[in-house]
């Protein structure tokens, strides 16, 4: 199993208390204690998905930048979506789900930014503009088509860290690792409205492999926020 960088100082930490169990011949407490690092390293777990694996990406497809369930689609929540006209899918990280994070789509970082904030339970409409949080935008040009789409990672009541690896001005391949968000989090991702949303309320998403939207077929018309 890949474990992220990020998480190995967490590992060894989690298991010194295993560690002194057993140096004082406490096997049975070692063996107990020992579940702790082996969770935490599944926290930091890094799967290949298809596009680490060389599988072709549809140039019109979004996909999910995170594990987790689909929290909420269609019209912004209020005082959440970045200027102009979105679309939002937000996208729930429970403990348990991978917290890689990967870009929806090919193209540009334009803009990449971080905000302070609170660390409410990310399941909460509010935790959308009042948590900690890093937004990026990324824009392509596909068939004469112009594309935007803006997407944030956001902290929750247990994350306390977003971790962004890349930045401004750097081409993305879809599904591209760009970071990871520490012990449960959220997902916004905000596209355009002519773009088709391809998820429902309930659904789990597989970052760099579920389909969350398409983009209608590139003819020239430009397609991106107003």
């Amino acid at each position: 199993m890949k474990i992220d960088r990020d998480g190995v100082p967490f590992i060894a930490a989690s298991a010194l208390p295993a560690a002194a169990a057993a140096a004082t011949g406490r096997r049975r407490l070692a063996a107990a204690l020992a579940v702790l690092p082996v969770a935490v390293a599944a926290f930091f777990r890094d799967p290949d998905r298809a596009p680490d694996l060389g599988a072709p990406a549809d140039p019109d497809v979004i996909l999910a930048p995170a594990d987790g369930k689909v929290m909420h689609v269609g019209t912004p929540q209020p005082g959440v979506a970045p200027e102009g006209v979105w679309q939002q899918i937000s996208i729930f990280l429970s403990l348990a789900d991978v917290h890689i994070n990967r870009t929806p789509m090919a193209g540009t970082i334009v803009s990449l930014g971080h905000r302070p904030g609170r660390y409410l339970a990310a399941f909460k409409a509010e935790s959308a503009h009042e948590n900690e949080r890093s937004e990026l935008q990324v824009d392509a040009v596909v068939g004469g088509q112009h594309r935007s789409i803006i997407y944030r990672q956001i902290v929750g009541l247990a994350a306390r860290r977003v971790v962004t690896r890349v930045g401004v001005g750097q081409e993305l391949a879809a599904g591209q690792r760009i970071g990871l968000m520490r012990f449960g989090s959220r997902m916004d991702v905000f596209v355009p409205p002519g773009v088709q949303i391809e998820v429902e309320l309930g659904d789990k998403t597989v970052a760099g492999e579920s389909v969350i939207a398409r983009w209608p077929v590139a003819a020239g018309v430009p397609v991106g926020s107003s």
